[in-house]
């Protein structure tokens, strides 16, 4: 995508370093990191500066292969060390086994390993660009019957900055702009974190497509007021029942959804199904630090604060994902298609 009319990735390795865009420093200051070991890498995707599934694949991959770079070889601790350090995204562990398999098999060195990293980071940036195409021609269908300007609700955050390139649930989005489809999208703000109004406002700020803010609690009322025409989500693992993890929230959109007779659709690449793991409530969910729910930053006087909301002796816990059931979703938007039955797919 484009920031100040230059084109980045949201993730990329040159020389001897990989580099990410800060998305913790989003959307007031625009930040490139210089990761140049593997614990900054791990770093990086622990404290969400890199974060989104297929983007924190791509970084693994890179990981994988600067590990490579600094000592001569990687080390199975090295490889188990970053599969571990974030659980729910499959594409984590996608990413890194793509080169440590790589060379594991071969015995490449640095040099044929950063090539394997870049096959594996320009096909998931592929993937997202074919799911914009077909997730497209969703809503041209949708607006054939409607001829009014659609309204997309979507959650966390789903664009090109979560995937390397283009995105996911907002690729679409993005795709449908670029057709001059008159559309507009309700940003889920996204607690704790606001990755909703932080990154995904930022993303279609700088599209210029139009948006609004809203609360998590919001959805449903709009749902309810015929003021949705699709719901767009990405996701981090969905598994062989087709069940679906997700950013904590992304459950509640989806039982108004079907309450409400609005389209709930789930848009990832291939790389972020698992059909090793039968159902969803199989799927390990990450539970973050109560300070994120404690916690809000922010600007005031064009400085970064950080503010609590209670104290910290009170007791908090912080999922930062749910799981919304298979029977839910409407369709699954893949590079290969749209899918409405998983079982097309195992």
């Amino acid at each position: 995508m484009q920031v100040n009319n230059k084109h980045y990735r949201s993730v990329w390795a040159e020389k001897n370093a990989v580099i990410i865009i800060n998305q913790q420093k989003l959307p007031f200051e625009f930040e490139l990191l210089r990761l140049t070991t593997l614990d900054e890498v791990i770093e990086a995707i622990k404290t969400l500066k890199v974060r989104g599934a297929p983007a924190i694949g791509i970084a693994a991959a890179w990981a994988m292969w600067l590990e490579s770079y600094n000592n001569g070889t990687i080390h199975e601790t090295a490889y188990q060390k970053l599969i571990h350090c974030r659980p729910t995204a499959v594409n984590l562990k996608r990413g890194a086994d793509a080169v440590f398999l790589d060379f594991l098999t071969h015995s490449h060195g640095a040099e044929q390993l950063w090539q394997t990293a870049q096959n594996f980071a320009d096909s998931e940036i592929e993937a997202c660009k074919l799911i914009g195409q077909h997730g497209y021609k969703l809503l041209e269908q949708i607006y054939r019957t409607k001829q009014q300007t659609l309204n997309i609700l979507t959650h966390c955050n789903a664009g090109w900055l979560a995937c390397g390139d283009y995105g996911t649930a907002l690729a679409p989005v993005f795709e449908a702009h670029r057709n001059g489809l008159p559309l507009h999208v309700w940003v889920d703000e996204t607690r704790p974190l606001n990755q909703g109004s932080r990154l995904t406002a930022w993303e279609l700020a700088n599209e210029q497509i139009p948006f609004d803010i809203i609360s998590d609690n919001s959805g449903a009322l709009l749902m309810m007021q015929k003021m949705v025409d699709a719901v767009l989500v990405g996701a981090d693992r969905i598994v062989k029942n087709g069940d679906v993890a997700n950013k904590i929230g992304t459950y509640q959109k989806a039982l108004a959804a079907r309450e409400h007779h609005v389209p709930f659709w789930v848009a990832a690449p291939l790389t972020t199904f698992d059909f090793s793991v039968e159902n969803g409530m199989q799927i390990p969910i990450e539970q973050r630090h109560g300070n994120e729910l404690q916690l809000v930053s922010g600007m005031y006087q064009q400085q970064r604060i950080e503010i609590a909301l209670f104290p910290n002796t009170f007791p908090s816990v912080n999922h930062a994902f749910d799981i919304t059931p298979a029977s839910f979703v409407n369709a699954y938007i893949t590079e290969k298609g749209v899918v409405e039955n998983i079982k097309t797919l195992v």
